[in-house]
Parts: C-alpha cells; structure tokens; sequence
C-alpha cells in the first residue's frame, strides 16, 4: 500500500517530490512496545486523509509522494539499525526530494538525520517531543530511543518543544551550557501554556535548513493515547500545527520523521492523526 492510496504518476518515484521510508524498529523500547507496528498503520489509515490540504490550499496527489519498502531491520542493534536507515534515506536526499521517514522508536531518527547532515550540511534540528531524551546511556546503551536527543545534540544544533518529563541527569545537561557549547535550546510543555511567545522562542534560533522530529508522544494522550509512554499536559493539534505553520515560514524543512506510534486495537483515530500529521509535513516542506 502506498502513501495517501496514491497510484500511478502521483506515486511515480521518479517525479516525486517526496519520498515515506518507513522504518519499523522498537528493540530498545522500555515500557510499552508495538511501535514497529507504527509505519505500517500509518500508511494503512493515510488513504482515508484528503489529498487536498485545506490549509496550504495544495494538492498531494500532484505534488508526488512514493512510498519506499522498509529495511529489514528488525535483528540489527541498535548502531547497524541507523547505519541501514541512514544509507537508505542518503539516497533519497541525493535525489533532492523531501524525505518522510516513519518510524518506529525514535532511534531511527538517528539514521535519516545523518543522512540529512551528509546533503544539507549546518542545518538545525527541531524535537517535537514529550522527552527530551538527552540521557548519555539509558540501560546501558549509548544509542537507544532515552538517548537519542543527546546524540542528536552531538550533531547539529538543536531545539526541543513539548518536553514534560525528564531525568536529573538530563536537567543537569540542558542547565550547564559548557557542556553543549549553546548548541541546545529546551521549551518545556509548561512554557505552551504560560508563555505566549513560545512559537517564536522555538523558531528564532532555526537555520535556513531544518530536520523535523515528531515524536508523536508531544500530542496530549487525550488526544494520541497509543504511544509508548505517554505524557499528561501535552500539545494539541491546533498547538502542533501552528507550530509547524511558523516553522515551515521562516525555514525550509528538508526532512522529517513522526515517531513512537504504537498502535492500539480498535484506536484508529490515532494512526489517522499521525497519518495527518505526516501529511501536513509533506505539503509544509515541499510549498516551500
């Protein structure tokens, strides 16, 4: 099944300006598994979303959105499983389209964004999350799902929005700025709520390149229950979006991932909504 049910041209890799890799991996997931399962709902739920973006007043269909095979990465740890996903979506940005990745648990981000890093070089990176993940180790893992806001740090510089539930470990890290050189700015959920201004303050210090991450926890479990480890006081959608609105404005995003779905019998507005959301990062980034 493709992307959206698209066929034909609309699906034709060659013309696309998008490409969905998905990349279905949860080996290091520590409370609730099951998000492997997430990019194959997500594709499943996408043909019941309209082509047709009312807000960007755009037309999936003719812009191109192909839908790649995933890699096997099931058996690989958690190193070989980025390796795998990076060398997939390098060939996606050599081809100049826009990658969708579709995870899975958030380590896969690790993949596509090095392959972002290796055709967009000094591009920033946006963490929508409920986590800020930025543990050095988590259960003895150095790369794993608790960690990869800290290798993403390592990276680029990067911006963290919605997170609400953290380590002292990872407090000690986000306050002591020798220790990221200033290359990481943290909006904590309680800021979205209190501060007006928390848009600007996520968007202000993105580059002319950016590389969006979506854990899909970020939403309010109101709203997007089947995750992982969902988060109480989380994002709405109107809240998400707005934000991605502002961001898609005063950037040009060269990629994306939503993560961390973990699909839940008899729950199918969650796959829909993270197929919605999948869309609306494909329309944001290719109007550009």
């Amino acid at each position: 099944m493709n992307f959206l049910g698209l066929e034909g041209k609309a699906a034709a890799y060659e013309t696309a300006r998008a490409a969905v890799l998905p990349a279905p991996y949860d080996r290091t997931c520590s409370y609730v598994k099951g998000a492997a399962n997430g990019p194959e709902a997500i594709i499943a739920a996408s043909p019941n979303a309209e082509w047709y973006d009312e807000e960007l007043d755009l037309d999936l269909d003719r812009v191109g959105v192909a839908t790649l095979q995933p890699p096997k990465v099931d058996d690989l740890d958690p190193a070989e499983m980025v390796g795998l996903v990076q060398e997939r979506a390098a060939t996606i940005f050599a081809d100049k389209k826009v990658l969708a990745g579709l995870g899975g648990e958030h380590t896969v981000t690790l993949g596509f964004l090095k392959a972002a890093l290796l055709h967009h070089p000094g591009l920033t990176v946006l963490q929508i999350d409920a986590h800020p993940d930025l543990r050095d180790s988590y259960e003895g893992r150095a790369i794993c799902h608790a960690t990869v806001g800290r290798r993403m740090a390592e990276l680029a510089p990067l911006v963290q929005v919605g997170a609400r539930a953290w380590s002292r470990e990872e407090q000690d890290f986000m306050t002591d700025r020798s220790a990221h050189t200033h290359r990481l700015v943290t909006i904590p959920a309680a800021d979205l709520h209190h501060d007006k201004d928390w848009i600007e303050q996520a968007v202000a210090p993105l580059g002319e390149k950016t590389y969006v991450t979506f854990d899909i926890d970020a939403l309010d479990p109101s709203l997007m229950p089947a995750t992982g480890t969902p988060e109480p006081g989380g994002l709405s959608w109107r809240q998400a979006a707005d934000l991605l609105s502002r961001v898609a404005a005063s950037t040009t995003i060269v990629g994306f991932d939503v993560v961390e779905l973990s699909p839940i019998a008899g729950l199918h507005h969650c796959d829909y909504t993270a197929a919605r959301l999948a869309a609306r990062l494909i329309g944001l980034a290719v109007s550009k």
